[in-house]
């Protein structure tokens, strides 16, 4: 869609509130649905009377008012992209640090979508150091930043800090959701489904994982222009989309480590997202195993270690990431497996978590990077935690980008490189 359907604009206590009525009658004139939430001190500067006439939908001020309260996970939900214009020092500071005591922070917290900030503020809040750091905090989160004007300001000064106009900013969201491939160009291997170990005809060890975490990964990844390479162990579920992905079945351990050497050379990233058995049988027989009287005693030998032979060998243009089921100590367990293996950053779930893990249509990840930074997710569907994952892979490559020049398309232009990072 090259513009949102869906946005919610969030005003903030600035003079240039007045711009928002503009910006409401053009986001509409691009048949989108607007919703608007003001700040209390917004209301002092332009009325909700206002902006709901233009809109045609009811405006949200009060997080303690019943409808807002109820709603405000839902309208974080429902929303295509959150814009806030104008976003003021003050309102940039609530969001950069996570602070929930107006219903457009509280909505902020709880949305899904790209969010936009579009700042207003006299030039010296716009040049103070708390302010630049605010911005790069939340750049640092994911938001994009509208840049500001140059010109005449509310206080009489000329400066750096005038909200952007409302054409200016409906272009900026036009352009941000124009058909994007960030990863275009770029090669990703993904390791999904389980193992089966064979120990006779009949029978095989192997493990609950249904592949479900790894295909939403891999369409994830290929609905962003990567080409990928879907290494997926024995199950009967597909990606759901053929376009950019390659399937190589396979059923052992080995099996997927062989098919993982051949194109790990040849890949941009790796996501390890396979549940791999550990042990096999250490003998195979040919004819089923008869049932008799005794126990039976079982010898196991010990599986490749995947990850930890790709992540021996990774280049360092390259990035590999890893996945932790845990029941115990998981934090610690991630960890390590993450220093051993040399991921660039491990995702971690929980069999204690509830709706996490095997067989689920859910989630609930932590991701934690080999700079000792964690983020914590909280419950979504597999679809939802794939996008969360792809974006953070995105934000690794930049960094490889940076250092080694091979993904310029990551880049930020000339014109923005100021006042936002190049994460899409």
């Amino acid at each position: 869609m090259a513009f949102p359907r869906k946005v919610i604009l969030g005003v903030s206590g600035s003079i240039a509130a007045y711009k928002s009525a503009s910006l409401v009658r053009l986001m509409v004139k691009q048949d989108a649905q607007v919703q608007v939430l003001m700040t209390t001190a917004a209301t002092g500067f332009i009325t909700p009377l206002t902006l709901s006439t233009l809109s045609k939908r009811p405006v949200f001020s009060d997080v303690h008012g019943e409808s807002a309260w109820n709603n405000h996970v839902e309208m974080g939900l429902w929303a295509d992209a959150f814009v806030v214009a104008p976003a003021s020092a003050n309102t940039l500071a609530k969001l950069a640090n996570g602070l929930c005591d107006n219903i457009l922070s509280a909505v902020y917290l709880s949305a899904r979508c790209p969010v936009f900030v579009a700042p207003a503020m006299d030039v010296d809040m716009w040049h103070h150091p708390a302010t630049l750091q605010n911005i790069q905090r939340l750049i640092q989160h994911g938001v994009r930043i509208i840049p500001v004007g140059y010109g005449e300001l509310a206080s009489g000064l000329v400066g750096d800090g005038r909200m952007a106009e409302p054409e200016d900013i409906v272009a900026f969201l036009t352009a941000a959701f124009a058909e994007q491939k960030p990863l275009a160009g770029k090669r990703c291997l993904v390791t999904a489904g389980p193992t089966h170990e064979p120990l006779d005809p009949v029978r095989f060890i192997g493990n609950h994982s249904s592949g479900k975490m790894g295909i939403a990964i891999a369409e994830a990844l290929a609905a962003k222009g990567a080409d990928v390479d879907l290494v997926l162990g024995p199950t009967h579920l597909r990606p759901t989309r053929s376009q950019g992905i390659r399937v190589h079945a396979v059923q052992t351990a080995q099996d997927m480590f062989e098919a993982c050497a051949a194109i790990f050379p040849l890949s941009n990233a790796s996501i390890l997202a396979a549940a791999v058995a550990d042990y096999r049988p250490a003998t195979y027989a040919t004819r089923k195993i008869k049932k008799n009287e005794d126990d039976l005693n079982l010898p196991l030998a010990r599986t490749i270690d995947i990850a930890a032979t790709l992540g021996a060998q990774k280049r360092a243009d390259q990035l590999l990431v890893g996945f932790a089921l845990e029941t115990n100590d998981e934090v610690a367990h991630a960890q390590g497996k993450l220093t051993r293996k040399h991921f660039d950053f491990i995702v971690l779930n929980s069999l204690r978590d509830e709706g996490a893990g095997f067989g689920h249509d859910t989630n609930k990840i932590a991701i934690l990077h080999e700079d000792g930074r964690q983020q914590a997710f909280p419950l979504k569907a597999k679809s939802a935690v794939a996008e969360d994952i792809v974006s953070e892979v995105i934000f690794a490559l930049q960094g490889k980008t940076a250092i080694w020049g091979t993904c310029s398309a990551f880049l930020p232009t000339q014109e923005d490189s100021n006042t936002e990072s190049a994460q899409l």
